[in-house]
Parts: C-alpha cells; sequence; structure tokens
C-alpha cells in the first residue's frame, strides 16, 4: 500500500513539473529550443488581438493584394454578420411557439390540455407549408432588393394596380415552393424569419377559440392563415405593397410604418381571433341565462407566467431581429425599449387590477406584460426610452378593460384574452408610433427620405398613415376571417359536440388525456377499443374522464 502510494505520488509530482515547464512562457520556450537550432514553438492568442487578419482576406498574390479583394471580403463578411443575426433572431421567435403553448394551455381546463397544446404545435408545421406553397410568394415575391440581405434580387414581381395615378401594390408572384429562380441565400435567411412572424400570428385565434374547436377545423384554418390573409396584408406593409407607399405616393410621413409586427402580426392575429370567437360562440356555460360571465380558471397559472416569461425572452428576436443586420447598432436601443415596455406593462396591469378588484390577478399580469410587449413592437426602433415606458403603461391598462369589457359587455368568450393582448394592443402599437417617433431613426424607410417622425414630434401625416394602415387591417382581416369562419361552419362545422365539449376535448378529438394520471388511462386505442372502430358511449367513457 506505501509503495502504490509513493508510485502516485511521483507521478502527480512529474505531470505538475510538466505543466510547469509547459507554461513557463514564450521566452523560455525561445531559449530552450534556440539552442539547438529549432524555431520557437507557436503561441496561442490568448486576446484574439492577433486572430483574423489581412491574411484571411482570399486574394490571388497574398503579396499583391487589390482594393477590390479587400473590399470584396469586408461586404461578404459584413452580409455574413446580417444573415447570422437575422437567423438567430428567427430561431428565437420560432421558440416562442413554446411561450404560446405554455400561456394558452395553463389558461385553459385540464380536460382540454392535449387539444391546446397540439393546436399549438401543430401551427408551426401547418403554416411552414402553406407558408412554403405560396404565402411567402404573395408576401415578399415583389419587395425587391433587401440591401442588408445581400440583394434578394429574385423577389422582383409585384401585382399593381394604378389608382389616382399611382401604383398600388397588392401582392407578390414570385417565391413559389421557393423554387426556380428564387433558389437564392438572401432570399432563404428571408423566409425563414417572416415564416416564424406569420406562425405568430397564426397562433393567436387558437387560444380565443380554445376549448371547443374541431380539431380539422383548426388545421384548415392554419393554411387559409399562412397561405392567403397573413400574406396578403403583410404584403400592403412589409412587402413594398399599396400601405409601405402611402408616404411616396401621397406624402403621408414614411406610409405606414410597422417596425416589428403590432399590426402585421398582432392584429392580425387578433383580428382573425375576434372573428372566429364571434362565429363559433361562448363556451357551454360562460353565461348565465341573464348574460352575465360565468368564470371558467384555467388550470395552470405557473404555466401561464413560465410560458410569458419564454414569450419575452422570443421577443428580443421579433424586435431587435427586424432590423436583418447585426451591423445595425440600434439594437441596443430597440432591445432596451422591449423590455421597458413589457415591464410596465406588466406592473401597471397588476396595480390596475388590485385597486379595482383588491388582488393582483396573476393573469392579468401575464397578459399586462404581453400587450406592453406586443404595443412596443411597432414602435421600438423609432421612440426614446421614456416613450417606451409610456406606451406599457398604457397598455397594461388598456388591456385590462378591453378584456372585460369584451367578455362582459360584448359577451365573447375569449379563454385566454388573446382578442385583448394582440387585436387592441396591437391596433394601439401602430397608433403609438404614429404619436410618439421621435425623428431619432428611420431615414429612408419605405423610400421616403428623413426620418420617422410622430404627431408630437411634428409628423401630422404620419399619424395619418397610420391610422388608414389600422382601419385597413381591421377591415379586412375580419372581413376575409369572418366569411372564412361562417363558410366553413355552415359546410363542415366549427364546433365540436355539445356532449365532446362538457366531457373535454382531449380524448373525443386527439385520442388521449393530457394528465392520464389524474384523468385515466384513456388513449386512442382505450377510448376506440381494441377490436371496435365505434367510439365507446358517453356513460362508458365518464368515468376515464376529468370534467
Amino acid at each position: 500500500m506505501t509503495r502504490h502510494t509513493t508510485l502516485i505520488g511521483k507521478m502527480l509530482i512529474a505531470l505538475l513539473l510538466t505543466f510547469a515547464l509547459s507554461s513557463a512562457g514564450s521566452s523560455y520556450a525561445t531559449h530552450a529550443q534556440g539552442g539547438i537550432g529549432q524555431p520557437a514553438a507557436p503561441q496561442g492568442d490568448p486576446t484574439g488581438a492577433t486572430t483574423g487578419t489581412a491574411k484571411d482576406v482570399t486574394v490571388k498574390d497574398a503579396a499583391n493584394p487589390t482594393i477590390g479583394e479587400v473590399m470584396d471580403t469586408v461586404g461578404h463578411n459584413k452580409i455574413a454578420i446580417n444573415f447570422v443575426w437575422t437567423l438567430l433572431a428567427g430561431f428565437l421567435v420560432m421558440f416562442m411557439q413554446a411561450g404560446f403553448a405554455l400561456v394558452e394551455t395553463g389558461f385553459t381546463r385540464a380536460k382540454n390540455a392535449a387539444h391546446t397544446m397540439s393546436m399549438n404545435f401543430m401551427i408551426y408545421p401547418i403554416g411552414m407549408l402553406g407558408f412554403w406553397v405560396c404565402g411567402y410568394a404573395l408576401q415578399m415575391g415583389g419587395v425587391g432588393a433587401v440591401a442588408v440581405l445581400g440583394g434578394t434580387a429574385p423577389l422582383n414581381h409585384e401585382v399593381t394596380i394604378n389608382l389616382f395615378g399611382h401604383p398600388f401594390g397588392l401582392f407578390g408572384l414570385k417565391g413559389f415552393f421557393l423554387s426556380g429562380g428564387t433558389y437564392d441565400v438572401g432570399v432563404f435567411a428571408l423566409f425563414l424569419f417572416q415564416m416564424v412572424f406569420m406562425d405568430t400570428a397564426g397562433t393567436i385565434p387558437t387560444g380565443a377559440m380554445a376549448e371547443r374547436w374541431k380539431f380539422s377545423a383548426f388545421i384548415v384554418f392554419g393554411f387559409f392563415m399562412s397561405m392567403l390573409v397573413y400574406p396578403i396584408f403583410a404584403n400592403w406593409v412589409w412587402g413594398a405593397g399599396w400601405l409601405s407607399q402611402l408616404g411616396a405616393n401621397f406624402g403621408l410621413g414614411h406610409g405606414h410604418v410597422d417596425f416589428a409586427g403590432s399590426s402585421v402580426v398582432h392584429m392580425v392575429g387578433g383580428v382573425a381571433a375576434l372573428a372566429g370567437a364571434i362565429v363559433i360562440g361562448p363556451r357551454l356555460g360562460k353565461y348565465s341565462k341573464t348574460g352575465e360571465s360565468i368564470p371558467m380558471p384555467g388550470h395552470d397559472i405557473p404555466m401561464a407566467l413560465l410560458g410569458t416569461f419564454i414569450l419575452a425572452f422570443g421577443w428580443f428576436g421579433f424586435n431587435p431581429g427586424s432590423t436583418l443586420a447585426g451591423s445595425d447598432l440600434r439594437i441596443s436601443v430597440i432591445a432596451v425599449n422591449t423590455m421597458l415596455a413589457s415591464a410596465s406593462g406588466a406592473i401597471f396591469s397588476m396595480f390596475y387590477m388590485w385597486g379595482k378588484y383588491g388582488k393582483p390577478d396573476p393573469s392579468m399580469m401575464v397578459n399586462g406584460m404581453l400587450a406592453g410587449l406586443v404595443a412596443i413592437t411597432a414602435p421600438c426602433g423609432f421612440v426614446s426610452s421614456f416613450w417606451a415606458f409610456v406606451i406599457g403603461a398604457i397598455s397594461g391598462v388598456l388591456v385590462c378593460v378591453a378584456a372585460i369589457y369584451i367578455e362582459t359587455v360584448m359577451r365573447i368568450d375569449d379563454p385566454v384574452g388573446a382578442i385583448a393582448v394582440h387585436g387592441v394592443n396591437g391596433a394601439w402599437g401602430v397608433l403609438s408610433l404614429g404619436l410618439f417617433s421621435d425623428g431619432t431613426y428611420g431615414d429612408g424607410f419605405n423610400g421616403v427620405e428623413g426620418t420617422v417622425r410622430g404627431l408630437l414630434y411634428g409628423g401630422a401625416s404620419q399619424f395619418v398613415a397610420q391610422v388608414i394602415g389600422t382601419v385597413t387591417c381591421f377591415v379586412f382581416i375580419f372581413a376575409a376571417s369572418w366569411v372564412f369562419f361562417k363558410v366553413y361552419d355552415l359546410v363542415f362545422g366549427m364546433r365540436v359536440s355539445p356532449e365532446t365539449e362538457l366531457e373535454g376535448l382531449d380524448v373525443p378529438e386527439m385520442g388521449v388525456h393530457g394528465y392520464p394520471e389524474i384523468q385515466g388511462p384513456a388513449t386512442l386505442v382505450h377510448a376506440l377499443g381494441a377490436s371496435s372502430a365505434k367510439p365507446p358511449a358517453m356513460s362508458a367513457m365518464a368515468a376515464e374522464r376529468s370534467r
């Protein structure tokens, strides 16, 4: 034993000596090796000061590099930085789907957890395929060269009509299936970023229509949203369509400006949710015979709170990422504005509910933070931190007032408050841009010289453009969505049967409980029976299901 201990001790001493000698420094290495005629050992670069130099520029003749070769490398690296920034931001926005899934599922009842979560899960692949087929082409097919991504030259066909002597862009026609000439790195980078934004709009109605929406009807809506209605309005604002050109054509500021999607994403989703909730009607038992609203609390408030943090994190891709350029240093201002609005939204909604109803309702803390994020999404690049705080504070109160009004006065059942959060505060966000933009950013935006200024900074025409865009969004999206939902309901039926709704949608619609340990071990096999294709009688399943 002693001999082994001695041997181990000698080995440790040898290892320490070896490490000491290897770390003695460059002067020792040079002296030791120079004595036998060998070059010094290569040294590392712990500070990074000598990593990335002229030798890394690709040139034909290293001894005589040309200015053109150097500039090509600089330009390539600048666009590469923007690519990485845009794609990383897109990845963050994609992760917001997890946040939406947790918020909406937490705000609904346990008997519908698998159904609600599945809608939030499947809108991602459904929306992606629809957008790939034709949505992207309709939205961005005529946007032209997006300089920060190296050009996107193949996106060059916008369908226009001439009105009042000016072209009105309606939709694009390049980029179907990302095929042909649109097989281009810039086009693909822009596709990923725009696709995850569209998917955010597509998931909003799943909350407002939860607990009574047929899963099959949801699937058809997912394709409708991603292939048609969202891309067309997004084209008008972001794809060089007519709303973006109100400034160039009619002198209305910089046209309808929406930096990151208060109207294009959130208001579109919120207004579609409004139309769907009206057509599908309230949940059974939501309103008494006298019209009073009956509380139907969600089953997991901690889940909803966690989902909100995920959404707030993803919003750093949503807003700063909308520069599409890591080289645009305004991203720091945008990020801080986003944080401040989320904070003031949560705080003011908490105090509003605390003061009016006696308790700081956690569900409205969630919706207050989300409302602040939704509202700051449009003006985040154009306002100071003070106005970001104000915008968020107003949205925090506005979402409380709107949610209660929608539920009690309009008698529209929205289990998660999506209409108030996204629809109402999406509108507030684009209008606030027209009020508070301070003229420090946006030179050349939508092809108009000068920076973006709101009404308080001498830009009355910008506010007019924001009003036009907001009204257009509501009218077009509500009309298109209402017609879709109404026709589908008449032909196929949007809503599950009363029996299914009372029992919970998980097993009848999805074939599995969200929480089998609590609600029973029902799966598709259990529900249908091992040898029968017919669903079991309601009474046979009642013991396995939970309300």
